[in-house]
This record gives C-alpha cells, structure tokens and sequence, in this order.
C-alpha cells in the first residue's frame, strides 16, 4: 500500500510542521504520508518534554551536561529528527544536512 505524500514544511528550532510555505518560516521542505509525519511530531513532542525536564534539571548546579540523561535524549531525538528530514527531503534539505554532518 502506497500512501499518497504531501509537501510539509518544517521549523526545528521550535517544532512546527506546517502544510503551506507562507505559514512561518520554515527550514526544511519534506514529502511525507500521514503515519511519517506522526512520527516526526512524537519526535518534536519528546524533545518539548525533555526541554522541560532539562530546565528544571538547571537548577541543579551539580549536574554536568555530559553526564546528564536529559540532554542525552534531546541528542538522540535531534538525531532522529534530522535522520527523517534528510530521508523525506527535497534535494536542497538533503544538500544542508550532509553540510551539517560533514557527509
């Protein structure tokens, strides 16, 4: 079963995911069905819960970023993140994110 994909336009920096370009400014334009965009959305929503936790988490003045499981889930789901961006993206999404990692 093939799932029709749509254009989607993602913000990182604060989670959105929007349908029309003029919406917001956005980053990354994605081809994506709907389960794939649900997906992205649990990743963006488990990186919200794990800013809350990490605020609250700073003021605990003991704890050092690396040793901090918080800020070690917020990495993986980033990693996770840009993973299906550069799987579902248009070609200049793909160019930006191999010129982030270095590919």
């Amino acid at each position: 079963m093939n799932e029709e994909k749509n254009a989607y336009y993602i913000q990182v920096g604060n989670g959105e995911i929007m349908r029309r370009a003029t919406d917001s400014p956005w980053n990354f334009k994605i081809y994506a069905n709907d389960e794939e965009i649900t997906a992205l959305r649990e990743l963006f929503d488990a990186n919200y819960s794990v800013e809350w936790q990490n605020f609250f988490r700073a003021h605990v003045p003991y704890v050092q970023y690396h040793y901090d499981r918080q800020n070690d889930g917020y990495d993986g789901n980033m990693k996770q993140i840009y993973e299906m961006i550069y799987e579902l993206g248009d070609d200049e999404a793909k160019e930006h994110i191999k010129g982030m990692w270095g590919l």
